[in-house]
């Protein structure tokens, strides 16, 4: 055979080979534009992978559940305490307690956050209105008990009007006592979180023993918008008040710590989000 014909049919198949990958490979394997279109995507995506520890501790763990009946248990006894005083002439006693992750436990709505890689406030409405939280350790029995003795309960919520119903509807579908229109005080002013004016017109009307949360701001306004230090120093100058008439349950998931580490602003992006969160770990040799 001519050697350059046989270059020439060398040439044709190495061609023909090229081609025919190419027809089988186009389909399979994204071309570069959708390469560089893939992480745009996701990029709106929260990395939700450092709330899988604490969710799953509160879900998985005895501990937990310890500390929440911990919680009530000291409550009663607080409680009972209390009651032994003889008060004539005195205003009703109360016991406020807030409820999400103090009566209700929120945890299948943070995993539902993990798994589908959304951002609180999405769905939270609509897992209020499906009114399926559980009940937290203990709270029932506690609550059911002061209502017993004649102790008025509020629960005083950051939950908005838009949600009271399923939220009525969860607290009384699980047994939870003198639950009603007055006593279910939600957050009607969106530019305020603050509990405080909640708190002073319960006090108005009633003798408050207890109050029972998982976040410093259902206990006192000097406990609230602080920064990291603020916090640590206004809880060591209330130290005497916690398991006395504050009583605090278990939350790793969320809450006011967690805003702090973030100065308040929630809509920091992920990747700074969590290279705060790795700053302000302390590790062997650091000071607290």
């Amino acid at each position: 055979m001519n050697p350059t014909r046989k270059r020439a049919g060398l040439k044709k198949l190495c061609l023909g080979v090229v081609l025919l990958v190419s027809v089988y490979t186009v389909g399979s394997v994204p071309y570069m534009g959708q390469q560089a279109a893939a992480p745009a995507q996701t990029a709106t995506q929260p990395d939700n992978e450092y709330m899988v520890g604490s969710t799953l501790w509160t879900q998985t763990s005895g501990e937990w559940r310890a500390m929440a009946y911990q919680a009530y248990n000291l409550a009663r006894l607080l409680l009972d305490q209390d009651l032994r005083t003889k008060r004539r002439g005195r205003m009703r006693r109360a016991v406020v307690v807030d409820i999400d992750e103090t009566v209700l436990d929120n945890s299948p709505y943070q995993a539902s956050l993990v798994r589908e890689r959304k951002s609180y406030p999405q769905d939270w409405t609509a897992w209020i209105n499906r009114s399926e939280a559980r009940a937290i350790p203990g709270a029932i029995e506690f609550l059911k008990y002061a209502h017993s003795r004649g102790v008025r309960v509020f629960y005083v919520t950051n939950r908005k009007a838009v949600e009271k119903e399923g939220t009525r509807v969860n607290l009384l579908k699980l047994g939870f006592p003198g639950v009603n229109d007055e006593t279910l005080i939600v957050r009607t002013d969106a530019d305020d979180s603050s509990k405080e004016e909640r708190r002073r017109r319960i006090a108005r009307r009633y003798r408050i023993v207890l109050l029972i949360g998982d976040n410093l701001n259902d206990f006192a306004e000097v406990l609230e918008k602080k920064t990291i230090p603020e916090r640590i120093s206004a809880v060591d100058q209330s130290k005497a008040l916690f398991g006395a008439r504050f009583i605090m349950l278990p939350n790793a998931m969320y809450g006011d710590w967690e805003n702090a580490v973030y100065d308040y602003n929630f809509s920091l992006p992920d990747a700074e989000k969590a290279a705060r969160r790795r700053q302000l770990l302390k590790s062997v040799g650091e000071k607290p």
